[in-house]
This record gives structure tokens, C-alpha cells and sequence, in this order.
């Protein structure tokens, strides 16, 4: 990019510069907040819109398949576009699709602007990457990463909390419009106080249309595949058979055009950097980490527990407020030691964190869940921040757009694969726990024949028969109840495991150290 078409950094005054940053990590949180904050609130938004379970669950996958394909394309738009105005037009319309969203009339109409909430919302998140890193340097570009990586992790863990909260004192609608004022806001101040880059609209001549086109079909493809997968047992499903070659035959496609065509959409090439391809690894086992966490725990505490959407939100609050306590330690830390310490620690406490969660039973409440929340909450500030630095810190601008959204893009198909991974866990897992309990449910089982006896005796009224049955009846809940809790723990397990051969992984990292000045690409 050549100088007539960028504002030098040095030209705003430190102040502007933090101002600007903040007020577009305002549009990053909320963006990112709106993927999980109806996760709590389904079942009111289907009764109220008139839906089955099924359709419901369209009002997320709708907003991740939209937002998992515009994100990689971000890099592109920002420089057709600049940045300023990308993310202002992307702050108006995600504000309209949110009111949209609060006024739908039924569940198809909910559908269609859920997705164009996430189209518009996705492509906030990688913009904020390229503005940290353009504004400031040395230990400021420190500061900033781990803002990022704060609100990256902190905006979905706090999504059950917040949208519990409002549903039960106001009502669903209330989880879209509480993005107006945010929205507007942003949409105001990003044009006034950002100043990057200029639009260049020749770059739609020549663009890698095609390229676009194969993307969008693989990743929609595949999200669609992943969230629909394990409710439909797979590719037993003749629709998931079909999403599903049609994510890896386009996806291969994809890669083969990206290879090939002088100007690709996203640039794969960068890969062949060691420290940007073990980042975008450290990127994608995060999410899987987080958003796999934010997923099992609210299901647990509703299947198992029967906890409302306000009960599951305060439940895991703790979470977010460890994390936010990590904030300033981070931040001292990164100041005094090499980051890819930092983030192997981060990593090991956030295997320890998920570790804990393997001993979970069904009596598991907020006060069991505190230390392993507190745990994995403190660690995912260490896990993410240092890897923004370690990744994306050393690129110059037009190779960081286009990084960041490749980036950005690892994290959210990480959590895509780990929910579905974790629900097919959840499927497959509960019958073979339940078959094994059994096994010891025999005449020699002299707790079971006490339970049978006790259940039966107060159940009776009379009618023995009938006291038999009811104490039947008790028996298979309680042990699919068990079945169950053995299978949350099996998925806690797994995951943990991932972040332990993430673990391991981070000495193959190159050290790398915030420059104290511009670099000179930087202009």
C-alpha cells in the first residue's frame, strides 16, 4: 500500500489511537457476544415464534455459518472498502439485522436476519486484529493483544449469562435490541476517528470471484455439516452425506485455486510461515477449548439439573470473572518474559481446568463448579492474548488483513468441530455407559434390590403391581442420569487432551519480540 493511501500511525495522537481502537473492540465484543447469547434463551425464542426444537436451532446455526464465511473474506472487503468504512457499514446494518431480529414475526424470518447478523457482524472481528497491530507497538501492541484476547474469549463465555439474564427479567427480544445503542455508537464514531487506509475499488476488477464462491459453499457446507451432524447420526443422513462431500469437494477446490490464481481471496501461502501455521493450530484448539466448555456446560446444568437459562448464566458467570482477573497479570507477565511461556502455561492450566471437570456428577452445582470455572477462566487469558502476539505480531499490514482473517477463521472452526465433536460424544457415549451400568443391575446388587424395595413399598397404594413399576421407572432415570454425567465427563476428557498436545506444541514456536517502533512496511 503506498503512502498517499495511508494515514501514518504517527499523524494521530496516542489518545485518538486508543480511543479508536476501543470503540471498534465495542463492535468486536458485540459481535462475538450475539453467537452465544441466544444459547440459553432457545426454547423461549421457539415458543415464541411458534417453533419446533428443530427450527430453533437455525437461530444459531444461521448467525455461524454466515459469520464462518465472511470472516476469511474480510480481508479482501477492507481494502476495497478501507477499513473505516468497512466496519462502519458492517456496524449500521448489524445493528439493523439486530432490530430485525427483535421484531421477527415467525422463525423463518428470525432465520434470514439471524444469518444476515452474523454476515455483517463477522466481519468486525478480524478488522479490530489489523487496527491493534497498526496503531501500536512494543509493549502497547502487548496491552492490546490482550484486550483482544480477552473480549475473544470473554464475549462467548458471558453470552449464556447475559441472555439468561434478560430473558428471564425482560423477554427474547431483548437479546437484539440491546445491540442498538453499541451499534449506533460505533457506527458513528469509526468513521470520525479511524483513519487507515483509502478505498481502492479497482480491486473488483480481477478479483477471485470463483474463489469466493468455492469458499462460501465449503465452509456453509461444512458448519452446516458440523452443527447438524451429531443430531442426525451423520452422514446417515442423506443431507449430511450431501453438505458434506460438498464441503470437501469444494473446500479441495478451494485450496487449488488459492494455490494457482496470482491474487487469491485468502492467502494460503502464509502458511508456509512456521510461527503463522502453529498459531492458526494454537487458534483453532482454543476454540475448540472454549466454545466446546461454553457448550457442554449449559447442557449439563439443563439436562442434568434442570437449571432455567437465568440459573445456567449465574452458574458459569465465574468463568468470566477469573478472566478478567487475569487480565493485568497477563499483562505484567508479557512485559518480562518470553510469551511462549505465557502461553504454555495458559495451555497447561486450561488442561488442568478441563481435567477437573472430569470428576463431575450429577449433584455438580454452582459451587462445584467454581474452581475448575476459575481455573479455565484465569488460564483462557494466558491461551489466547499471547498467541495474537506470537502469530500476528511480527506481519506487516496487508499481510496481516489477510492473516487475520485466516486467523480468526482457525478459532471459530475449532469451536464448530469441538460442539460437534462434544454432541456426538454426548450421543454416542450415553448408551454405551447406560449398557455398562446395567451389567451390574442384578438380583446380587444389594443397593438396587433396597432401592427397588424402598420405591416400591411408598409407591404401592395397594396395588404391588403398580408399586413395581413406578420403582422401575425410577431405577432407568437414575441410571441414565448417571449415564449421562459419565458421558460429560468423557467430553470434558477429550478436549482436555487436545489442549495438551497444543501444549506440548509451543516450544516449536519462534520467539518473537513487540517491536518498540514501526516497522517499515508499516507505512
Amino acid at each position: 500500500m503506498n503512502s498517499a493511501a495511508t494515514t501514518q500511525p504517527a499523524e494521530l495522537s496516542e489518545a485518538k489511537k486508543i480511543l479508536a481502537f476501543l470503540v471498534m473492540c465495542i463492535g468486536f465484543f458485540i459481535a462475538l457476544l450475539d453467537i452465544q447469547i441466544v444459547s440459553a434463551s432457545l426454547t423461549d425464542i421457539g415458543g415464541g415464534l411458534s417453533a419446533s426444537n428443530d427450527e430453533t436451532a437455525w437461530v444459531q446455526t444461521s448467525y455461524l455459518i454466515a459469520e464462518i464465511i465472511v470472516i476469511p473474506l474480510s480481508a479482501w472487503l477492507s481494502r476495497v472498502m478501507s477499513t473505516r468504512w468497512l466496519f462502519s457499514v458492517s456496524a449500521i446494518g448489524f445493528t439493523a439485522a439486530s432490530l430485525m431480529c427483535g421484531w421477527a414475526w415467525d422463525i423463518k424470518s428470525m432465520i434470514v436476519f439471524r444469518a444476515l447478523q452474523g454476515f455483517l457482524g463477522g466481519s468486525m472481528i478480524p478488522t479490530v486484529f489489523t487496527t491493534a497491530f497498526h496503531y501500536f507497538q512494543g509493549h502497547r501492541r502487548v496491552i492490546a493483544a490482550a484486550v483482544i484476547g480477552a473480549l475473544a474469549s470473554l464475549a462467548p463465555t458471558l453470552g449464556p449469562t447475559v441472555g439468561g439474564w434478560i430473558t428471564d427479567h425482560y423477554s427474547w427480544h431483548w437479546l437484539f435490541f440491546v445491540n442498538l445503542v453499541p451499534g449506533i455508537l460505533v457506527a458513528i464514531l469509526v468513521p470520525i476517528l479511524v483513519r487507515i487506509d483509502k478505498p481502492n475499488l479497482s480491486l473488483l476488477r480481477g478479483a477471485d470471484y470463483p474463489g469466493m464462491i468455492l469458499m462460501a459453499i465449503a465452509l456453509g457446507c461444512l458448519e452446516y455439516t458440523l452443527e447438524e451432524g451429531p443430531r442426525w447420526n451423520w452422514f446417515e443422513d442423506k443431507t449430511i452425506l450431501i453438505t458434506g462431500w460438498a464441503s470437501a469437494l469444494s473446500g479441495l477446490a478451494f485450496i487449488w485455486r488459492s494455490l494457482t490464481f496470482h491474487n487469491p481471496i485468502v492467502d494460503l501461502r502464509s502458511l508456509k510461515d512456521r510461527n503463522f501455521a502453529l498459531g492458526s493450530f494454537f487458534s483453532f484448539i482454543s476454540g475448540v477449548g472454549i466454545f466446546s466448555t461454553i457448550y457442554l456446560t449449559p447442557v449439563f446444568l439443563a439436562r442434568v439439573r434442570g437449571y432455567s437459562a437465568l440459573q445456567i448464566g449465574l452458574s458459569i458467570f465465574s468463568t468470566g470473572i477469573f478472566q478478567l482477573l487475569a487480565i493485568p497479570f497477563y499483562t505484567f507477565f508479557a512485559r518480562r518474559y518470553d510469551l511462549r511461556w505465557l502461553l504454555m502455561f495458559g495451555l497447561a492450566c486450561f488442561t488442568l481446568g478441563l481435567w477437573e471437570f472430569t470428576s463431575i456428577t450429577h449433584a455438580w452445582s454452582w459451587h462445584e463448579l467454581l474452581l475448575p470455572q476459575a481455573i479455565r477462566g484465569f488460564a483462557q487469558q494466558f491461551s489466547i492474548a499471547p498467541v495474537v502476539t506470537l502469530t500476528l505480531g511480527s506481519l506487516g499490514p496487508e499481510r496481516l488483513k489477510s492473516a487475520s482473517g485466516l486467523f480468526n477463521l482457525m478459532r471459530n472452526l475449532g469451536g464448530a468441530i469441538g460442539i460437534a465433536g462434544c454432541g456426538t460424544i454426548l450421543n454416542d457415549r450415553a448408551n454405551f455407559h447406560f449398557l455398562r451400568l446395567a451389567e451390574h443391575l442384578n438380583a446380587t446388587n444389594v443397593a438396587m434390590q433396597d432401592m427397588l424395595q424402598r420405591v416400591g413399598t411408598r409407591m404401592a397404594n395397594g396395588d404391588a403391581l403398580h408399586g413395581q413399576t413406578v420403582a422401575l421407572k425410577k431405577l432407568w432415570a437414575v441410571t441414565w442420569r448417571e449415564a449421562q454425567v459419565q458421558t460429560y465427563s468423557d467430553a470434558f476428557l477429550a478436549i482436555a487432551a487436545c489442549l495438551a498436545v497444543a501444549t506440548v506444541m509451543v516450544p516449536l514456536l519462534r520467539k518473537v519480540a513487540p517491536s518498540s517502533t514501526p516497522s517499515p512496511d508499516a507505512h
